[in-house]
């Protein structure tokens, strides 16, 4: 479980494919202080697993599944990424809870900076806009966020400059994929409604 508070910008160093997988090296500093082989790091959103410490950073597997659901599949030795340690029951949640289960790959649409923040608009895969709600939680390649508006296939966020600064939303460009993940809780009251009303 996560927080969707960025500690970091790392980057990927190195990408071996694997049959139906592929093994990612990430540069990382923050994020490896008390981290040990097994820990879950956030990668742009995406829970992995800690394979190997290395002397800058870790080694995480991605499976078949992570690579079809996620931005991962077009990850590439030099890319930046957003990294985040798996939260501990014992700190504050700055943002919301993010469970590093990304449910699909948007892609930003426009981007309007303004005097004082950003405005980007992503467009969301099919099937997903359902569980956005105006002034409700999104996870965007890991950063909590919170949706400005939405309608039946995009939603718009607000970056500060922090958050253009600290996290690699900042370098991000019309046309690029992101990683999107809902709110679980309005996932899971759909499935609950389903099973009471098959």
């Amino acid at each position: 479980m996560f927080t969707g508070i960025v500690e970091e910008r790392g980057a990927v160093s190195a990408v071996e494919p694997l049959t139906d997988a592929a093994r990612l090296t990430i540069k990382g500093s923050t994020v490896m202080e008390g981290t040990k082989p097994g820990d879950s790091i956030a990668v742009n959103g995406v829970c992995l697993t800690v394979v190997d410490v290395l002397a800058e950073g870790f080694t995480a597997d991605v499976m078949a599944e992570t690579i079809r659901r996620t931005s991962l599949a077009v990850a590439v030795a030099g890319a930046e990424v957003n990294l985040e340690r798996a939260a501990r029951m014992d700190s504050r949640i700055g943002g919301h809870l993010v469970q590093g289960h990304v449910d699909g790959v948007g892609r930003i649409s426009a981007i309007e900076p303004t005097e004082h923040w950003t405005i980007v608009r992503i467009d969301l895969p099919d099937g997903l806009a359902r569980y956005v709600v105006e002034k409700g939680s999104i996870a965007v390649d890991g950063v909590s966020l919170t949706v400005v508006d939405v309608d039946d296939s995009s939603f718009s966020v607000s970056l500060i400059p922090t958050t253009l600064s600290e996290t690699i939303l900042g370098t991000r460009r019309v046309g690029d994929p992101v990683n999107i993940e809902v709110d679980a809780m309005a996932k899971y009251v759909e499935r609950l409604i389903e099973w009471r009303n098959p």
